[in-house]
């Protein structure tokens, strides 16, 4: 399951993304915005964040104007690894490589098509594990000295 949220910024784009992930049968929870109106970013990658933390969902995608934004405010919560993403190659290194479970999105920058490719690519690949993996328990123990 995925929760996906954007501010007004990234509305469009989300919208395009969940026509996608229903075409292709994937489930979701939109958590915002539905509409234009200028709205706040932190709300959305809070939002996000909290389904993952709460085991509602196990990945996030997250859209404003540059994808950076909802980076930072996402990554604040214990146990997110959020990144920004803008094209294929990266999305399957952030996956295999950091176990990236929240993708954020720049609605300036990407095409609907770009998007998608990001998506379907960051969804296919599979986390490494490994070395990786105890990468990934380094940051886990920086997160209990310095997320209190």
């Amino acid at each position: 399951m995925i929760a996906i949220g954007a501010d007004h910024g990234g509305y469009k784009l989300k919208e395009e993304i969940k026509r996608y992930l229903d075409e292709k049968g994937i489930k979701y929870i939109d958590v915002g915005t539905y509409t234009e109106e200028r709205t706040d970013y932190p709300i959305y990658a809070e939002k996000v964040a909290k389904k993952l933390q709460n085991k509602e969902c196990d990945k996030g995608i997250l859209v404003c104007r540059s994808g950076y934004g909802m980076t930072v405010a996402a990554n604040k919560f214990k146990g997110i690894r959020a990144a920004s993403i803008y094209d294929e190659e990266s999305a399957k290194f952030a996956k295999a490589d950091d176990d990236i479970n929240v993708v954020t999105l720049g609605g300036d920058y990407l095409t609907v098509n770009q998007a998608i490719c990001i998506i379907r690519n960051w969804i296919a690949t599979e986390f490494k594990g490994g070395r990786y993996q105890e990468r990934l328990e380094m940051i886990e123990e920086i997160e209990k000295e310095n997320m209190k």
